[in-house]
């Protein structure tokens, strides 16, 4: 009964949010059951485009290294703040939130060509708190109880906390970068003067992910709105 209510609980959550939550649970639990290897996962540009193990592109993002605090701390936080995102600011817009995985994906990817990076999954992370944190300025954050702040500290208080694990805070960086540079091209330009909406969803994927009526912005056509309705003139 347990099961159930925490798979009904799990269902609620959005579409995007639970799936790449449940991609990277899954892709971390095939290699601790050694079902996989994180060889087969990891980023490497000679086998993407010469061998054409296209799927490195995509798994990279998934694993976050073995079970332990580090994999639950990601996860808590890849699933918080992914799911904040696509209930607020991209509450009706699943295209336009994918939309932005894509380009951050793609973006991570060739500026990780220049580091040698290879999983990337936790500058996703950083980059979705960095997004988050600045649409919600007002917001503040408490921080495992121990620091109280405005949400647009919270990126870097991440990764303050990463060097403090001793981790390197090359990946924290990159996931920043990327973030800020979405959210000046999606959230700043556009409103300078002269400036304009450069990052434009795709219509095949508005086409195949949005209903139009879960937009909050969505109005009914005359025709939908309720209410009486004169006959046509003859």
């Amino acid at each position: 009964m347990a099961w159930q209510g925490l798979a009904a609980e799990f269902l609620q959550v959005p579409a995007v949010t639970r799936a790449y939550t449940a991609a990277c649970v899954l892709t971390t639990a095939a290699v601790q059951l050694e079902l996989l290897s994180p060889f087969q996962l990891y980023f490497n540009p000679h086998l993407v485009f010469r061998k054409f193990q296209i799927w490195r592109l995509v798994t990279n993002f998934l694993f976050f290294g073995p079970l332990g605090f580090s994999f639950f701390f990601n996860m808590l936080f890849v699933f918080r703040y992914c799911r904040m995102l696509e209930e607020g600011s991209f509450r009706g817009r699943k295209a336009d939130f994918v939309f932005m995985f894509l380009f951050g994906g793609i973006l991570m990817t060739l500026l990780g060509l220049l580091g040698s990076l290879f999983f990337l999954g936790q500058a996703l992370m950083a980059m979705l708190v960095y997004v988050w944190s600045r649409r919600s300025p007002q917001v503040r954050v408490n921080f495992f109880g121990l620091l109280t702040f405005q949400a647009p500290f919270l990126p870097w208080a991440l990764m303050g906390f990463s060097l403090l694990l001793g981790n390197s805070i090359i990946v924290d960086l990159l996931g920043i970068a990327v973030g800020h540079i979405y959210y000046f091209l999606e959230d700043v330009f556009p409103n300078q003067p002269g400036g304009k909406r450069l990052l434009l969803t795709p219509g095949f994927l508005k086409l195949l992910l949005d209903n139009p009526e879960e937009d909050p912005n969505y109005l009914p056509l005359p025709e939908e709105q309720p209410g009486p309705h004169l006959p046509p003139l003859q």
